[in-house]
């Protein structure tokens, strides 16, 4: 499944988070979601926000991953579909096979 994350963070705690995230190596990076592919990151860094996508067959390694910065993020967690699965679904929902 695919998943779209999005968060802010509070301005008090904002620079923690940017701190945080500029000394994790690749390998730290990768080491805080263990069972969850990043497709893609996107940094709002004068806002404060972003979002990401990604891919897990466990909503539970999603949920340890936000987790692991619900301390200095606020963040939303949604299932997602890329246009083909969408596309599948609505033909076959609207009888178009």
């Amino acid at each position: 499944m695919k998943f779209l994350l999005t968060w802010s963070s509070d301005p008090a705690t904002r620079h923690e988070a940017y701190e945080t995230f500029a000394k994790m190596s690749d390998d730290d990076d990768a080491a805080d979601h263990p069972g969850v592919t990043l497709v893609g990151r996107w940094h709002d860094v004068a806002a404060g926000s972003g979002a990401l996508i990604c891919e897990s067959d466990d909503l539970s390694a999603v949920q340890s991953w936000a987790y692991n910065w619900n301390g200095l993020l606020d963040l939303e967690i949604r299932a997602v579909l890329d246009d083909n699965e969408c596309k599948a679904m609505l033909r076959n929902k609207l009888g178009l096979g």
